[in-house]
């Protein structure tokens, strides 16, 4: 028989597991669930209402649906759960919750049912944006070094912000935890027994440095007096890296997963971090675009310098020896999914309708036969603010060029070039800073289902594109990593380079710049930077003077 590992990737709406034949690398089998409860952006399930820019989980889905997609994965596969020898998770991030000491949320006691703080604030809650602003201004004038690291701005979707926000907020919340641990590190806990938190959620969302460790407690008290004992008494100061084994399966879950006792659990990882290897690059000068409702842009290099507005760059983080570099895209399938969904006129419905089609088909087919710059429309991507390179979750989506001739496909096509331009700024930005980028690769869902995109994100960045043959590329990372805390004494792999080498599998087709598109998109990507730097960089504040009246229009 076999052996085979199994890779559980957590995302925003759905789990999915995805089982690997680690002899032959052939993923065997894979399912996917829907959090039962969803994500909560508008409500929790007992009808409690949120603010704007709020997202919950409830932690209780995260066990849920591992106790269905595992035995699913083992039933269609007819592989039994004693071949499996070892077990991978990552999870989309930073993903927080508060719990007690024995790895009880908070959420789930009754004092704290009705409270929105004691729920999983998931990687897109945004409104810990005035914390992250006030570190940020709290920082550059202690003259923080780590600081740099990140782009020389912290986001508010990460995890001091969140934790602040809480103190801030829900002081009772926050005296009631004992810890916050990334949903990764959590779920890792519950399989095994053992905390083991990953160094990298640690490193990108924390602040966490390998030979430093995290910021001081002088910097958090400068914060606030209550957060001078945070890494202290709610994180720790134990760390360990990605590809180890954090413990084995307990026999509770063993029972519920249909799988052995003691079989090897990785040390958590994050979504975008992980499908690296599981595209098979190991080494610098190429770029890794996981792409899907957002893009997460991963680099490595062999040195460590500070690159402005990334998201974090953290030795070990990706690939052991290597420094991992990451940015990204705050909104790019979720920019498509919003106007299909509200702006398509009645009779589109009823011509894709017709031919069979979803809407997504029929607009990419009318668009793609427009030539770049036909349309004379240009769009700024900030759908969903802007995570690479302006870190600014108050910044907003802009649309340029309309007119009463407008078509529904003109703006659609607008809109994906308008992401594509968005990668081209990082990748300038990675260029102009000593990080080179010389190759591309892509996995996710809009790399597998959109050949249109993936031909403008060649155009407009120039670079050949190599794609995944994986659907499931950070479940197939997940699954390696599983592989490497099993080893190679249970027939796993040393480390995570030699399963890099054997399992990966790439498309045989590419997407490649043509020429005549590339001279034109330059031109239009002028044009972007002159209205992402004007409405980016302080030239006209008039997207966050709006977010301002509105939110007072909605509170008066």
């Amino acid at each position: 028989m076999g052996k085979y590992t199994i890779g559980i990737d957590y995302g925003t709406e759905s789990a999915r597991a995805l089982l690997l034949n680690i002899d032959s690398g052939v993923e065997v089998a894979s399912t996917a669930i829907a959090y039962p409860h969803g994500v909560m952006d508008e409500c929790l399930a007992n009808g409690t209402r949120l603010p704007q820019d709020w997202a919950l989980h409830d932690p209780e889905d995260y066990i849920e649906v591992l106790k269905k997609i595992i035995p699913e994965v083992l039933m269609q596969s007819r592989v039994s759960g004693q071949d499996v020898i070892g077990i991978g998770i990552d999870f989309t991030s930073c993903t927080l919750l508060p719990i007690k000491s024995d790895g009880t949320p908070l959420c789930i006691l009754p004092e704290f049912k009705n409270n929105p703080h004691a729920y999983v604030k998931l990687w897109k809650h945004h409104a810990a944006q005035p914390e992250a602003n006030r570190l940020n201004t709290i920082a550059r004038e202690r003259g923080e070094d780590f600081l740099g690291r990140y782009g020389g701005r912290a986001s508010s979707e990460w995890l001091v912000p969140k934790v602040w926000q809480v103190l801030n907020e829900a002081p009772e919340v926050y005296q009631a935890a004992d810890k916050f641990i990334e949903a990764t590190d959590w779920v890792v806990m519950k399989l095994t027994g053992y905390e083991k938190r990953s160094s990298c959620a640690a490193g990108y969302k924390a602040f966490w440095h390998k030979r430093k460790g995290y910021p001081s407690r002088d910097f958090f008290k400068s914060l606030h007096p209550q957060l001078a004992d945070l890494v202290d008494s709610k994180l720790g100061h134990e760390v360990y890296p990605v590809g180890t084994k954090a413990g084995g399966l307990t026999r509770e879950m063993a029972a519920m997963t249909g799988l052995n006792p003691g079989t090897p659990v990785a040390v958590g990882n994050v979504d975008a971090h992980v499908a690296v290897p599981a595209v098979g690059v190991t080494s610098p000068g190429k770029m890794v675009m996981i792409m899907g409702t957002s893009i997460c842009h991963m680099v490595l290099s062999e040195n460590e310098v500070q690159v402005p507005g990334i998201c974090g760059v953290v030795e070990d983080g990706i690939i052991p020896g290597f420094y991992g570099y990451e940015a990204g895209q705050a909104a790019v399938g979720d920019i498509f999914a919003w106007f299909v969904e509200n702006c398509v006129p009645e009779a589109y419905c009823c011509q894709a309708k017709s031919k069979g089609v979803s809407l997504h088909t029929l607009l990419m087919e009318k668009a793609a036969d427009l030539k770049p710059g036909q349309s004379g429309l240009i769009a700024l991507d900030w759908w969903n603010g802007n995570r690479s390179i302006l870190v600014d979750a108050d910044l907003s989506g802009m649309l340029l060029g309309i007119n009463l001739m407008t078509k529904p496909e003109e703006i659609y096509r607008a809109l994906i070039e308008a992401t594509a331009y968005g990668t081209r700024v990082i990748i300038d930005n990675f260029n102009n800073s000593g990080i080179s980028i010389k190759e591309l690769y892509a996995c996710g869902g809009l790399a597998e289902k959109n050949p249109m995109l993936m031909q403008i994100f060649a155009d407009v960045t120039n670079l050949e594109i190599k794609v995944s043959q994986s659907s499931q590329a950070s479940a197939l990372g997940a699954a390696m990593f599983g592989a490497v805390a099993a080893g190679e004494e249970r027939g796993g792999f040393k480390d995570i380079f030699t399963a890099a080498r054997v399992i990966p599998r790439l498309r045989d087709s590419t997407f490649k710049p043509r020429p005549e598109n590339v001279s034109v998109y330059d031109r239009i990507f002028q044009e972007y930077k002159l209205l992402h730097d004007y409405f980016g960089r302080g030239g006209n504040d008039i997207m966050k003077r709006l977010k301002v009246i509105k939110e007072s229009a909605i509170n008066a």
